[in-house]
């Protein structure tokens, strides 16, 4: 079988992993129902026959290629500029000049293939509201310390064939017939949901992350987008609100960092997973993400998804050729 459609499920003896199942079958009795969120987008590169994300947090196409162009531009300034790095600086150089410019979701560089990747984050919810936290979930930093977290995304190998348990295969398969339902999106959308079905017809499950959810008017909604490494670096972050500081307008800016910094030196985050900012519940909720896979590797951004905006240097000259921004002296 091509690697590609493999899902390759482990019987895991240790009892470490015997939890694991454990908590992901009661939970899936808890919170049965699964709700998908706005995709995500980043890049990633191919390594040796298999695709590595390189950074997964855009929020459309055009974001995920503005980080890519800075990838470059980062690659390009840590190369020395001796006589052996040459053509390898002027490769890099290329790259991000041209992705200020145009549009493109797939180069070579310096012999490696990058993509523009796309993957689609889903929660469960139950009676209660989202999924929190399971008990097996590594949490390992006490709170106000989490900012020693690092994403697992970084690096994570994009890989069909690697082994699962039996809960994430079931999740795998179910996951791979999964597409927008016609009655909750636009017809587009969901012609091309379907047809990833085919040109992609696998999935691979990504590492969790956390976010956090807020009950308001009888109902739960994401308090951010932002997607954090571990359940505690979420409580941290999303217990803490910006709003509590009120600048008037003879506050400078020199002073409203310093005022933020105290407050967040003096803020005691929660170690639980309700808890309340400014009266609104707030439960810290398990996001889980899956990018789906085809004979070429992962799938990249669909003709219906929304773009931001144009490549940097595109716009600039469309406005300023249409009298909306001045020419430089």
């Amino acid at each position: 079988m091509p690697d590609h459609l493999v899902v390759k499920i482990e019987q895991r003896d240790d009892p470490v992993s015997a939890v694991s199942e454990d908590d992901a079958r009661n939970r899936s009795v808890a919170y049965p129902t699964i709700m998908w969120g706005a995709p995500v987008f980043g890049f990633a590169e191919e390594v040796a026959g298999r695709w590595r994300i390189v950074r997964l947090t855009a929020d459309a196409p055009q974001h995920a290629r503005d980080g890519l162009a800075s990838h470059f531009r980062k690659l390009f300034s840590e190369t020395p500029e001796t006589a052996e790095y040459t053509a390898r600086r002027a490769e890099y150089e290329t790259a991000y000049e041209l992705l200020d410019w145009e549009i493109l979701d797939e180069l070579t560089v310096d012999g490696r293939r990058y993509r523009i990747v796309r993957a689609q984050p889903f929660i469960r919810m139950g009676p209660d509201g989202p999924e929190p936290p399971r008990p097996t979930d590594p949490d390992p930093y006490p709170p106000g310390q989490t900012d020693r977290d690092t994403s697992q995304l970084d690096g994570f190998v994009i890989d069909p064939t690697a082994g699962t348990g039996l809960t994430d295969g079931l999740v795998r398969m179910e996951m791979i017939s999964a597409s927008y339902r016609p009655d909750t999106v636009p017809g587009d959308v969901h012609a091309d949901s379907r047809q990833a079905l085919t040109t992609h017809p696998n999935v691979v499950l990504l590492p969790v992350g956390y976010t956090v959810g807020e009950y308001v008017g009888g109902a739960w909604r994401p308090q951010t987008a932002v997607t954090y490494a571990t359940p505690q670096a979420a409580r941290d972050a999303g217990s803490f609100s910006v709003a509590e500081l009120t600048p008037d307008e003879n506050t400078s800016m020199e002073d409203f960092v310093a005022a933020y910094r105290r407050a967040r030196a003096a803020h005691r985050p929660p170690t639980t997973d309700d808890f309340e900012v400014r009266g609104v519940p707030c439960r810290v909720t398990r996001v889980e993400t899956f990018v789906r896979v085809g004979p070429d590797g992962p799938e990249g951004p669909r003709r219906s998804d929304p773009d931001s905006h144009l490549p940097p240097a595109r716009l600039v000259s469309d406005l300023r050729a249409q009298g909306l921004m001045p020419d430089p002296d």
